[in-house]
């Protein structure tokens, strides 16, 4: 079985943030971060060099590939700022419709900036994704 390459570190995510160039994507970041503490309850963590990932899931597959991830996370890219929702992204539309301007992808969502996005429709996805991955442990 493979491994995965992005793991826990003990890089600082206060100082991960703050060491971002761009003023905006760093308020961004810190917006987010406190919406996903307040959801998870959790403490934030370094994934690799450039995820932030909020408490911890194992997940296991039907082929038998099992491992250990993120409840959420989010990552500020270049171009946007990849969130992390490993439930919750096309399971509710209705959610989608209230949030605003982005991007998707299997699990993820890309914002170009947090004032793009309803606050409350993020929150809403990020307490469903929550709940699902909570679910799937049971």
């Amino acid at each position: 079985m493979a491994e995965l390459k992005t793991k826990p570190t003990d890089i600082s995510v206060g100082a991960f943030i703050a060491s971002l160039p761009d003023e905006q994507k760093r308020q961004d970041c810190l917006v987010i971060l406190e919406l996903m503490k307040e959801v998870t309850g959790a403490e934030p963590k370094m994934w690799g060099e450039s995820i932030i990932g909020l408490g911890s899931h194992h997940y296991r597959y039907a082929s038998g590939t099992e491992g250990d991830w993120f409840m959420v996370g989010f990552s500020p890219r270049k171009q946007n700022i990849t969130i992390y929702l490993m439930y919750g992204v096309e399971d509710h539309p209705e959610i989608m419709k209230k949030l605003g301007k982005y991007k998707t992808g299997k699990a993820c969502l890309y914002i170009k900036h947090i004032s793009d996005i309803d606050l409350e429709a993020l929150k809403e996805l990020i307490i469903l994704a929550v709940e699902e991955t909570r679910r799937s442990e049971s």
